[in-house]
């Protein structure tokens, strides 16, 4: 099949896996996740990002666009850049104070970002993509900022927008808006735009996403847990949006493979709307095709003269045998466990269940020892 192309991760949250368990959003980031990224220092945030992709490439991920934090991007670059795996990543930039300190100037976050982008964007199968965090920690000045350096260099924009009923009433009484008007009304949206979540969307804001062609990241397993919410991704679908798939960070969702997300994407819509609809061949080219789509990229496809971006499942596990069709295989019954070979551009990247190139137990410790330090730099 094609390789899994996931449109919303954060590598440098993967060494938190259970440090923020049942809470809601604002708490999630105020109370744990802000001050453990706060604590990074380079040498966790690699391992962090190595944690991730460990588990994106033995669960059949070829491509990610990911938001690192706001500082220590380099390290994420290097960890991708090491993994094979096509990564499109941006640096967290954040003007607004917040009481963990993860913040700095404008200036700092803009021209942090250019440099990034300057050193990376196109460098193998890396890119760069502007990733202000969201309108409540962005000054219209950095937003509008990222719009133009962003569109000056070709790279994408990607930021979070109306996940979560509270940040929807925050940036309402931030701006006066609902949260895509107010982007819209910026020059925050368009094709070249990926918005993780889109929740909690009025009307006028679903005519915004179809009518300028922005796209949507949907992260079912992160909006369940978070308590967030269910998107609606049948009518953003039926309006015209491109909608991809995401597992966010490993805090929020705990499980980081494409079989999780799809699954769930799958079944929470049959509740609300009645079983199929969002039918498992539509959350496969959601998984792949339409998420290669959205990055930009010529893989999701097993078509001749497209890159060789594949990955070998093996259905013969008990969970997972039966007649049905392969994509109701894929999103219903696989999981992870189904993954046997990854290819990359032709090159194999996971051979019989195992990374190639790197040992996952020295991700392993070098993980155990840069948790240990986190954790003592943010008291949690």
């Amino acid at each position: 099949m094609p390789g899994f192309v996931q449109t919303h991760t954060h590598l440098v949250q993967a060494l938190f896996r259970g440090l923020a368990d049942d809470l809601a959003l604002l708490d999630w980031l105020q109370d744990r996740i802000w001050p453990l990224e706060r604590a990074h220092d380079g040498d966790s945030a690699y391992w962090s990002a190595r944690l991730g992709l460990t588990e994106l490439l033995l669960s059949g991920t070829t491509a990610i666009l990911d938001m690192a934090t706001v500082d220590h991007t380099d390290e994420v670059f290097r960890a991708a850049e090491e993994s094979g795996l096509r990564a499109t990543i941006g640096k967290a930039m954040m003007d607004r104070e917040n009481p963990a300190g993860l913040s700095e100037s404008t200036d700092v976050a803009l021209q942090s970002s250019v440099d990034l982008a300057d050193k990376w964007h196109g460098k193998g199968r890396l890119r760069y993509a502007f990733a202000p965090r969201f309108i409540p920690s962005c000054s219209n000045a950095l937003l509008t900022g990222t719009r133009d350096a962003a569109r000056e260099r070709g790279c994408l924009m990607h930021t979070h927008a109306s996940e979560n009923t509270d940040e929807v009433a925050l940036v309402r009484s931030l701006t006066g808006k609902d949260n895509i008007v107010a982007l819209d009304d910026l020059g925050f949206t368009g094709p070249d735009v990926v918005l993780a979540h889109c929740v909690h969307l009025t009307p006028q804001e679903m005519k915004i996403l179809s009518r300028t062609g922005t796209q949507v990241a949907h992260c079912p397993s992160s909006n369940l847990k978070l308590g967030s919410g269910i998107a609606p991704i049948p009518a953003l679908r039926a309006a015209g949006v491109r909608c991809t798939l995401g597992s966010d960070g490993a805090p929020c969702g705990n499980r980081m493979d494409m079989f999780t997300q799809m699954r769930l994407a799958a079944l929470i819509q049959s509740p609300i709307h009645g079983p199929g609809a969002l039918p498992a061949p539509d959350v496969v080219r959601m998984a792949t095709a339409d998420g290669a789509d959205a990055l930009g990229l010529q893989t999701g496809r097993i078509e001749v003269g497209r890159p060789a971006d594949l990955v070998a499942v093996d259905p013969s596990a008990v969970h997972a045998w039966g007649g049905g069709s392969p994509e109701g295989a894929l999103v219903y019954a696989m999981t992870p466990a189904a993954v046997r070979s990854v290819w990359i551009d032709g090159e194999q990247r996971v051979q019989d269940g195992a990374v190639v190139g790197w040992s996952t137990e020295e991700t392993t410790q070098g993980c155990i020892q840069a948790l240990a330090r986190v954790r003592e730099r943010a008291d949690l």
